[in-house]
């Protein structure tokens, strides 16, 4: 683990249901997507600012996701993201969702920085590393 919990809160709305009132599947990429971003932000790192600024972007590279218990309309859920791997042009983020002590759904989300105009693999700035290392 390089850093602590980043903790963020995500209500289960009617849009994110199936008729059954129970969570889309594809609904908690969703979920773990705000996270990391909101993570980043919490960092001072804004994605189109990077984008703009050093000239990377940040995209998923590889998933693992595990669906534990189905979340369901209208419940107050936490998703907790922690950078668990940081190598020099990528980073792993294990994420779950919670309700309460249960975990609903975990994941490894391992996030490549590429060059903004090439595509092509970019090391992540020095700053930017040492920043995402620093962060608790």
């Amino acid at each position: 683990m390089i850093n602590s919990d980043f903790i963020w809160p995500v209500r289960v709305y009617y849009e994110d249901t199936d008729a059954g009132g129970v969570v889309y599947h594809a609904n908690y990429l969703k979920f773990f997507e705000r996270a990391r971003t909101e993570m980043l932000r919490a960092f001072g790192c804004e994605q189109d600012t990077l984008r703009t600024t050093l000239g990377i972007l940040f995209v998923v590279r590889a998933m693992d996701i595990d669906f534990i218990r189905s979340a369901r309309f209208n419940e107050l859920l936490e998703t907790r993201t922690q950078i668990i791997e940081l190598k020099k042009a990528s980073l792993t983020f294990s994420q779950h969702l919670t309700l309460g002590d249960a975990v609903l759904c975990q994941s490894n989300v391992r996030v490549a920085c590429l060059d903004a105009n090439t595509m092509r693999p970019k090391a992540i700035p020095e700053n930017l590393l040492e920043l995402l290392k620093n962060e608790h």
